[in-house]
């Protein structure tokens, strides 16, 4: 299958599932998010508010104005896990709901951090081993890219939805890319 409308062309497909056409193309808002491993550990945070209440996620959130999205999941990171970390551009993951606007997404990691890792007032933070990490308590495209993510192969996603309640959403298909090598 071709790549999918709104992601780079210089992927390779790495998995896919659902069915129908894809969404037609709307604006974009940028987010971010990050993750940090350390040894064979993950840290993930479970969001106590908003959309995503009740699921493990990584640390980030919107793109403020003036702010590149390296400053913006610095910023994320520290306000919601108390740490600081060397990210690096991991991946990029477009979510699509009809009627909305595009939500692209910066996935950031980091193998280090400094500081001490604290709950705030959205999230709470907790180390998992990589071989358990709590998928069924995750948004459903995790599993497909995370592992990406963990093996350092950089990946692009794009994932529509369609929307059954105010923050309840159905997976209607998805595709996940790894960046082929240039030559």
């Amino acid at each position: 299958m071709s790549v999918p409308p709104g992601l780079p062309q210089n992927l390779s497909a790495f998995d896919e599932g659902g069915s129908g056409e894809w969404l037609p193309e709307a604006p974009l808002k940028l987010y971010t998010n990050a993750f940090v491993l350390h040894g064979d550990k993950i840290l993930l945070g479970l969001k106590k508010r908003g959309l995503g209440v009740n699921k493990y996620n990584g640390f980030g959130g919107k793109v403020e104005s003036r702010e590149s999205t390296l400053e913006a999941a610095l910023r994320e990171l520290k306000e919601e896990s108390g740490i600081t970390a060397p990210l690096e551009l991991a991946g990029t993951l477009l979510f699509v709901v009809p009627g909305e606007k595009w939500a692209h997404i910066d996935i950031f990691r980091a193998e280090n951090y400094s500081g001490t890792v604290t709950e705030s007032e959205e999230m709470c933070p907790e180390w998992f081993n990589q071989a358990s990490i709590p998928y069924e308590k995750m948004w459903e495209t995790d599993r497909t890219w995370l592992p990406l993510l963990l093996s350092k192969r950089p990946f692009a996603v794009r994932a529509d939805f369609g929307r059954n309640s105010a923050e309840n959403y159905t997976l209607r298909r998805w595709w996940v890319g790894v960046h082929s090598p240039t030559v």
